[in-house]
């Protein structure tokens, strides 16, 4: 019996052709593998409990085949492959939106692992993510907290899961960057982040935020005004 929570019929239609069959060993010997939508559907559900994979429920295979499987799938692509199919999915039926991106990283304190590194808050990783227009996530990783964001953000576009760069990339005052914002430029993505309090070089005036005051202007005329047919002029 399927759970609530597990995928359909519908969704593993689409899933099977995505994930390929473990391979046989070559002498025929040892136990039979187990299914692929069973194990994936156990990945999942730590994925989406958070809970530690030893306190999977009993009706998935064992924590130690799903999280064998989730690490094979990883290192040979398939899970990327999933994402980039499903995620090229959700682009052709406009779900997906990355013309305006959104970044952001959170420390997690941690001691042990392979991306671990030293802060002033202590030693941990950095996960890092990229969001389209409406929240959607389309690039996420684990990084050494040591590297400061900035230096994190070009390969977190990099990627992402759909081949598209975005035109806007909005993040907080730890993406105020010159050197970040000429090497988004090269790649024609204008970066949208508020200056830094001590910043010293304001030449910049309000260039990063006019696209959003534009856009902000815009909603409300229309909204307030809809018989106003004018347009709006160009902060410059």
């Amino acid at each position: 019996m399927r759970h609530t929570r597990d995928l359909t019929d519908q969704q593993w239609k689409i899933l099977d052709l995505l994930i390929p069959e473990p391979a046989r060993r070559r002498d025929g010997r040892g136990r039979p593998r187990k299914e692929r939508r069973a194990v994936l559907n156990g990945i999942l559900w730590v994925l989406r409990t958070g809970a530690p994979c030893a306190d999977l429920p009993d009706r998935y295979p064992s924590y130690q085949t799903c999280h064998r499987r989730f690490q094979q799938w990883v290192q040979s692509g398939v899970m990327r492959g999933i994402l980039e199919a499903l995620a090229a999915d959700l682009k052709i039926q406009g779900v997906i939106d990355a013309e305006e991106a959104f970044i952001d990283g959170s420390f997690a304190p941690s001691k042990k692992g392979s991306k671990i590194g030293k802060t002033k808050r202590g030693t941990g990783s950095k996960i890092m993510a990229v969001a389209d227009r409406h929240g959607l996530p389309v690039a996420i990783c684990v990084e050494s907290a040591t590297p400061h964001e900035v230096k994190l953000a070009i390969n977190r576009l990099v990627q992402m899961v759909i081949p598209d760069a975005p035109q806007n990339l909005i993040g907080d005052n730890a993406y105020d960057s010159d050197k970040l914002d000429s090497e988004l430029r090269q790649y024609g993505i204008e970066l949208i982040a508020p200056h830094h309090m001590n910043r010293k070089n304001t030449s910049q005036g309000l260039r990063r935020y006019r696209r959003r005051l534009e856009d902000w202007t815009a909603a409300c005329v229309a909204t307030e005004f809809p018989q106003v047919g004018c347009s709006l002029p160009t902060l410059r």
